[in-house]
């Protein structure tokens, strides 16, 4: 969906949510209620791409009694903000994005939020996919503090033009059939640095990621129990088997120089949430119709999915409401997902035409709507756990240091727990 997506920040960690205190971006919500009648002022704190922009004005002009304000940061900065504000009382927006990587842990703190079942709210739970309803609902199930805009349904990204170059099939169903596995993905790598002398992925991050969203268990248990020995193993041990294979341009995510090499072409595939499309046509538009999307090795997996949430502290609560209940109908979502991508969360609208017939020419007119729902509707997805965003990075950061060479492999995993065990101690 957007920039910054849970779990796939390298290089800034996450801070547990419940110590949050670094000023994120200015502009919180309205200081003083607004008159009956009169101007309100809405403001919506987020960070990437929601499509927001043109639903901006659409919005207005249906209700000219309303101002939106759109407030874009960066994914952990917005996130810190938040929880500032909520400490402090006063200042968050009127409503706040909220990322699946933090949500377990702001869903905790249910009663900094407006309890959307007392809006009505409950009318929409059969409308969403059972399991992303239940990941904004307090514990008690008495609370809901969100309404989630999308999920982040798997595949793969590839340049066919890279692709041929060096020998490969371009076709994307004979793409998928080259690596059914992670391991023949890594072997279809080294197929193709042998012939390019180039890098296959961007990062080798980008690869423990999506393989740990595949297993049953990935950092934490619903009893916030800390798992290495499981999923994170399995995954890290492949991880560093690609290393090893040299495919891993060691690109951090996000950075100037990842986004340069989309447009310089120095890697070829990468993991490919629906929401990555937006970004990819945003960060290289030179490099339309030389993308395809194909299957993800393994099958499945989840990156990204967020919320939107109305602070209780606000003084425009149900305005507010009016505005994110807007936001989160079809013709909204619909729009959203041809514009950036992002998938819609509530799956009737994937046999919806607008959707299930939709083509991207950017990525040579891959089917991608039938693509992402086919994903979405699959996913049995990880509990993410109140630690999982620090957990994680700390555990990026050695699969980093193994790539830079600082971090002999044959004592990374080893780091890892020691690093993870801390990270989840903090």
């Amino acid at each position: 969906m957007r920039l910054h997506r849970s779990g796939w920040v390298v290089a800034t960690a996450l801070v547990a949510v419940g110590a949050l205190t670094l000023a994120g971006c200015k502009g919180g919500g309205s200081d003083e209620p607004a008159k009956p009648g009169g101007p309100v002022e809405l403001k919506i704190a987020f960070w990437g791409d929601f499509g927001l922009d043109e639903l901006k004005a659409k919005y207005e002009a249906a209700n000219p009694n309303v101002k939106i304000v759109l407030n874009s940061g960066e994914y952990n900065a917005q996130h810190e903000d938040l929880q500032k504000k909520l400490i402090a009382g006063s200042g968050a927006p009127d409503i706040a994005a909220i990322d699946e990587g933090f949500i377990v842990s702001f869903r905790s703190q249910a009663d900094k939020f407006v309890n959307l079942l007392d809006k009505g709210a409950s009318k929409y739970q059969d409308k969403y996919l059972g399991w992303k309803w239940k990941q904004s609902l307090s514990a008690d199930g008495k609370t809901q503090i969100g309404l989630g805009t999308d999920v982040g349904g798997l595949a793969m990204c590839y340049r066919t033009d890279l692709f041929k170059a060096a020998g490969l099939p371009t076709e994307r169903d004979k793409v998928s059939a080259l690596w059914p596995t992670w391991d023949e993905f890594i072997k279809t790598g080294q197929n193709y640095t042998a012939k390019s002398k180039k890098k296959f992925v961007d990062n080798a991050t980008n690869l423990f990621n999506p393989i740990l969203g595949q297993q049953p268990v990935g950092f934490y248990d619903e009893s916030e129990t800390l798992k290495m020995d499981g999923g994170p193993k399995a995954a890290f041990d492949l991880t560093l088997k690609a290393i090893d294979a040299g495919l891993s341009a060691n690109l951090p995510a996000w950075s100037p120089e990842w986004n340069a090499a989309f447009v310089k072409g120095d890697f070829a595939v990468l993991a490919c949430p629906a929401w990555m499309q937006g970004h990819i046509k945003n960060t290289a538009p030179d490099t339309a119709g030389k993308w395809d999307v194909a299957a993800i090795p393994g099958g499945g997996g989840n990156w990204g999915g967020s919320f939107l949430t109305v602070p209780k502290q606000g003084k425009n609560v149900d305005e507010a409401y009016k505005l994110l209940e807007w936001l989160i109908q079809p013709e909204q979502q619909i729009e959203i997902f041809k514009k950036v991508g992002n998938l819609p969360s509530q799956p009737a609208l994937y046999k919806d035409p607008a959707i299930a017939d939709f083509k991207n020419p950017f990525f040579s007119d891959a089917p991608v709507g039938a693509i992402f729902s086919k994903t979405a509707e699959g996913l049995t997805p990880q509990y993410l756990g109140k630690k999982n965003g620090p957990t994680r990075v700390a555990v990026e950061n050695v699969i980093n240091s193994v790539q830079a060479g600082t971090t002999k492999a044959a004592d990374a995993w080893a780091q890892a727990v020691k690093e993870a065990e801390k990270a989840s101690k903090a």
